[in-house]
């Protein structure tokens, strides 16, 4: 893996979010747009997080969406249903396509990115072939769902010279940002614990089988993914008449065969938020214990500074958020949620339009439009994207183990653990390869 200098971090990181912090606080994100400098995008995966996605990226001036990939027949139609009706009621003569493939859409020369919201399993396979095709990269979180495919996402990303930001949406949240900025600043004196809560491992899948739908493609839904059958809670259906999106999220991430549970779905937000804080985007834990290991009530992350982070709720309420407990003062921080012990961490007021999605009420979106007309690192990129979904796995691989994990940030390897070191990766189906 490319190594990338703690000097390029923190310009990233830091000087990435003062830059948005300038950035008003408009209606879905809006920026002013700019002559002749159209991003063109191809939507990969039309579930539910597309539909809040497709709304924010559209509402970005210069900003035009051409295609969309799904395997399920039914939420191509709907996304190619909407957006061609957006298209016609503010009179742009673009016509929107619809691919099963996904590779049709890497292989048309007028998309200049793409934007990934499909399950786990496919985020390697994908962003390693759209950066091979030339394609920059918006892709939800959890970057990867193993640790190699993370570093050799890394590898193509630099390789290709590709844009990729993390769909990890906290690094543009001005409350985040804020409590960030203070912990780094030593406002909170020496920081001895964080408590990040997220939820629990993922559990062994045992949905019962279910008849595959006419218009759902499976065996393209499992891609590189080991065979599991269908149960309509992993592919949550919609209706188009009368319409009714999905009622419940996407259940494959609850599973380990196909997801990391809430530790990397959350733990892909909220670690995330303590890895920054800590200075930690080029590196990570030493040291992981799982939950119920002797004494331990809480998956425990050790770290070389001495910082103990936990995966434990900071009120009763069990709000999924994180609290920095520093020599000199605390911070407690989610969304929606901010209580310091002094007023003066306290950040400053926003106004936050009602009823906006979370995905589109902050310009995390927008960043990565600017991102790809300037050719500059987002505010989370791919190596902040890979080392934030490595710690959240080394959380689930302890988990499995039952027992501590060492781990060697430098080398991104376990310490002289041949067990952990079959869990780096997993078996791909017959076809399938990084």
């Amino acid at each position: 893996m490319q190594r990338i200098s703690r000097r390029r971090f923190i310009r990233t990181t830091f000087a990435g979010a003062a830059g948005l912090s300038v950035l008003p606080w408009m209606k879905s994100c809006q920026m002013p747009g700019r002559a002749n400098d159209v991003v063109r995008l191809g939507i990969i995966g039309l579930g539910r997080q597309t539909m809040y996605l497709m709304n924010g990226f559209r509402g970005i001036p210069g900003v035009q969406i051409l295609a969309g990939a799904d395997v399920y027949g039914r939420k191509r139609e709907r996304f190619e249903m909407r957006m061609n009706e957006y298209y016609r009621e503010t009179e742009q003569d673009i016509n929107v396509a619809t691919y099963e493939d996904y590779h049709q859409i890497l292989d048309r020369n007028d998309i200049d990115a793409v934007v990934i919201v499909t399950p786990d399993h496919w985020h390697g396979v994908m962003g390693v072939e759209a950066c091979q095709a030339g394609k920059d990269i918006y892709m939800e979180k959890p970057l990867t769902f193993t640790i190699r495919e993370g570093v050799e996402l890394v590898r193509a990303v630099r390789d290709n010279n590709i844009i990729l930001s993390t769909g990890s949406q906290q690094r543009s949240d001005e409350s985040f940002r804020h409590a960030v900025e203070l912990v780094r600043n030593g406002a909170l004196g020496r920081i001895e614990k964080a408590h990040a809560y997220v939820g629990g491992p993922p559990v062994p899948y045992d949905l019962p089988e279910e008849e595959v739908p006419a218009d759902l493609n499976w065996d393209l839904w499992l891609g590189p993914n080991p065979y599991v059958h269908y149960n309509h809670e992993l592919n949550p259906p919609i209706s188009l008449d009368p319409p009714r999106d999905e009622t419940i999220w996407g259940a494959w991430r609850w599973y380990k065969e196909m997801g990391g549970g809430f530790t990397t779905d959350w733990g892909a937000h909220m670690f995330d938020i303590v890895q920054w804080a800590l200075d930690k985007d080029d590196s990570g834990p030493r040291r992981i214990i799982p939950a119920g290991y002797q004494d331990y009530k809480f998956l425990t992350y050790e770290y070389d500074n001495g910082v103990i982070m936990t995966e434990e709720p900071f009120d009763d309420a069990m709000t999924k958020g994180v609290k920095f407990i520093g020599s000199d003062g605390w911070i407690e921080v989610s969304r929606g949620h901010y209580e310091a012990s002094d007023p003066g961490f306290m950040p400053p007021e926003v106004e936050r339009e009602e009823g906006v999605a979370y995905e589109t009420g902050i310009p995390h979106l927008v960043d990565f439009i600017e991102s790809v007309r300037e050719r500059r690192d987002p505010v989370a990129p791919v190596e902040v994207g890979h080392r934030t979904a490595t710690t959240c796995t080394l959380g689930n691989i302890a988990y499995e183990l039952m027992r501590p994990v060492e781990w060697d940030p430098e080398t991104e390897s376990f310490v002289d653990d041949p067990e952990a070191d079959q869990h780096y990766h997993r078996d791909y189906r017959a076809g399938y390869s990084l």
